[in-house]
């Protein structure tokens, strides 16, 4: 019934131990896949080389993948126990109180009133005395030259209003 096993001569031997062995590689030091990928053409391989009938590789399959599945699960416990999760997790932050800025602060400039340097659709230039800022109006079309008051900042995005 199963031939296949007979037929296990060196290259198909070969070929299984190398694509285990790249999965495994796969699996537990992380990257961008190629081992995986060539781990699984050489499983292919052993199955193409060793298989007489469709039978012979339904089998031969169904046994890679239980394989294949029991390599993910032990992957999975090993992420989760945290032996692997110092190089697949970001564990430290960039914050504020670290002395880290992601931009720069623009919430000095929150109330401030200025002109439309460029037609605001709804994004487009103020000027504040001599300093030129990347604003977004409110609501719609305000014209060139039109008098605008800084409503809003949040991080790089300043949101402005027409002064009536």
């Amino acid at each position: 019934m199963f031939d296949f096993v007979y037929n296990i001569d060196l290259w198909v031997a070969l070929f299984f131990m190398l694509g285990f062995s790249l999965v495994i590689v796969e699996a537990f030091i992380p990257g961008f896949g190629a081992p995986g990928i060539v781990g699984a053409i050489f499983l292919v391989l052993g199955i193409l080389v060793a298989a007489k009938n469709i039978l012979d590789v339904i089998i031969m399959s169904a046994i890679i993948l239980l394989i294949l599945g029991i390599i993910t699960l032990v992957s999975i416990f090993t992420i989760k126990r945290g032996r692997r999760s110092d190089t697949l997790v970001l564990t430290s932050s960039l914050d504020k109180e670290s002395g880290y800025h992601g931009t720069e602060d623009l919430s000095a400039f929150a109330g401030k009133e200025g002109i439309a340097l460029t037609a605001l659709r709804p994004s487009g230039t103020m000027g504040i005395g001599n300093q030129k800022i990347d604003v977004v109006s409110e609501f719609g079309f305000i014209g060139i030259g039109t008098k605008i008051k800084i409503i809003d900042v949040k991080g790089r995005r300043i949101v402005v209003r027409e002064v009536k």
